[in-house]
């Protein structure tokens, strides 16, 4: 009998440690979720390449809010080709930010910047 509940016990315990790894993970949410999800609402594209420092800067700017905002890689896995996507945009250097109007932000783009290009609220 003891033995059928200690494998019942780890049965419970191994379901509930596979249940913790498939479990997506939420992250907290962010002053700037508002921000993001306006700036990808505007229009506006964010181009970047995974081994950019100044596109990895970029990002950071908006903390896990990063996920809301309108990013296209452009960078093949090789990490030497660019995305035919990135081609068509006339991407030719990282980031480049292309707004509704048609106007372009070439590098690393401040906060401010994007909320005047973008006419987005910039949170306190």
């Amino acid at each position: 009998m003891k033995k059928n509940i200690w494998i019942i016990i780890l049965i419970l315990f191994v379901a509930f440690v596979v249940w913790l790894i498939v479990t997506p993970k939420r992250e907290a949410p962010s002053k700037y979720d508002s921000f993001a999800t306006c700036i990808k609402d505007s229009g506006a594209t964010f181009y970047g390449a995974f081994w950019c420092p100044h596109c990895i800067d970029q990002k950071a700017l908006f903390g896990t809010a990063k996920r809301f905002l309108p990013y296209v890689e452009c960078s093949q896995p090789d990490g030497k080709h660019q995305l035919p996507v990135c081609d068509a945009a006339g991407v030719v250097g990282y980031p480049t930010w292309v707004f509704k109007d048609g106007t372009r932000g070439d590098g690393f783009q401040t906060l401010a910047q994007l909320a005047e290009k973008t006419s987005c609220a910039l949170p306190q």
